[in-house]
């Protein structure tokens, strides 16, 4: 398989979040900011290329009876390991995440691509596979972030960017203005691919 395929599936053909409307669970709650919906992105992003990796190198050895609950297994693995990192060197951002890091375990878009495409496919494959479903959850999760932030605030990752005369939609970085955003998001990439 073309490893530039598959990227381009994960960020905008196949994107988790504007295409498969999958993950909505962290989509929705932790993108109140920017920094929020990138940190999230890319620790769901690691865990995802390190699982498929492992899923693909041992998915032989996997009884089918069994093949769910060791996924879990791989997964929990590597989301322990992403969040004993990310209260190491990144503890504000951490306790901001609080327990949607350790509900990266039964996130969809990690479950379905195991059991997708690492469990039929090679490494390298489900590394790039990894990758572009991961970039793609990131992008989507800091453009909603950044939306959300910039007219409920008026900032971008902490810093001012609207005049303090601009009116602040402070129902934006709250839980109605995630779907507001998500709903207005879907709507314009499906414009501008020109679906009805």
């Amino acid at each position: 398989m073309n490893p530039l395929k598959i990227l381009k599936n994960g960020i905008i053909d196949d994107n988790p979040t504007f295409v498969q409307v999958i993950g909505m669970c962290p989509t929705l709650a932790v993108t109140t900011s920017a920094i929020n919906g990138i940190g999230m992105g890319l620790s769901t992003m690691a865990v995802l290329v390190c699982s498929n990796m492992a899923i693909s190198l041992i998915r032989k050895c996997i009884p089918d009876q069994i093949r769910i609950p060791a996924y879990i297994v791989v997964i929990a693995s590597f989301v322990t390991i992403v969040q004993m990192l990310l209260k190491a060197f990144l503890p504000d951002l951490n306790a901001s995440l609080g327990l949607f890091i350790p509900l990266i375990v039964v996130n969809c878009i990690i479950l379905a691509r195991a059991e997708a495409f690492a469990s039929k496919n090679g490494i390298i494959a489900s590394m790039f596979d990894g990758i572009g479903m991961g970039l793609g959850f990131t992008v989507a999760l800091g453009v909603i972030g950044v939306v959300r932030e910039l007219l409920g605030s008026g900032q971008i990752f902490g810093l001012s960017i609207l005049p303090e005369a601009f009116p602040q939609t402070i129902i934006m970085i709250l839980a109605p203005g995630a779907f507001f955003t998500l709903a207005f998001l879907m709507m314009l990439i499906k414009k501008i691919k020109g679906e009805n």
